[in-house]
């Protein structure tokens, strides 16, 4: 199996755990087996992937886009995934944008910094990464578009 099929399959099993594998269940109208089947590592099952429509209807249960994410990764695309819930509304500009970008990267080395403490980076240290790397992604997307604003006007 190549290496973009084995990240599909991880990214794969990631979606129906977040989604719980009797929700997945429900929700693609598949059976547990058959679930199994579509981020099984096991060479009868390579070349078996989940349908769209069943990632479809999944991703829209879960907490993150898991599939369309590694799918968008292996062609070299970056998404821009917003789940955030701010206590105050959007403002400031581009002054706030760089508060914002400095706290977040301050953030993300401080997970690093944690992370590679004893020299390993575990698979939940590198979510962790991951999120505040997204999260950095973001106020970044955000602060261009600022930039983009005020450049109009």
């Amino acid at each position: 199996m190549t290496g973009g099929g084995n990240y599909l399959k991880k990214h794969t099993e990631a979606l129906v755990k977040d989604v719980g594998i009797e929700a997945a269940c429900t929700l693609t109208g598949r059976s547990k087996a058959t679930l199994g089947r579509y981020y099984s590592d096991a060479e009868e099952h390579a070349d078996r992937f989940m349908p769209i429509d069943a990632v479809a209807a999944l991703e829209g249960a879960a907490r993150f886009p898991h599939v369309t994410t590694a799918l968008a990764e292996l062609q070299g695309i970056t998404l821009s995934y917003d789940q955030s819930k701010r206590n105050s509304p959007e403002g400031g500009g581009v002054n706030a944008d760089v508060i914002q970008l400095s706290q977040r990267f301050a953030m993300l080395m401080g997970e690093y910094n944690q992370s590679i403490e004893d020299g390993i980076i575990t698979i939940n240290e590198a979510k962790r990464l991951l999120r505040e790397t997204v999260a950095l992604q973001q106020v970044l997307l955000e602060m261009k578009l600022h930039l983009e604003e005020e450049q109009v006007s």
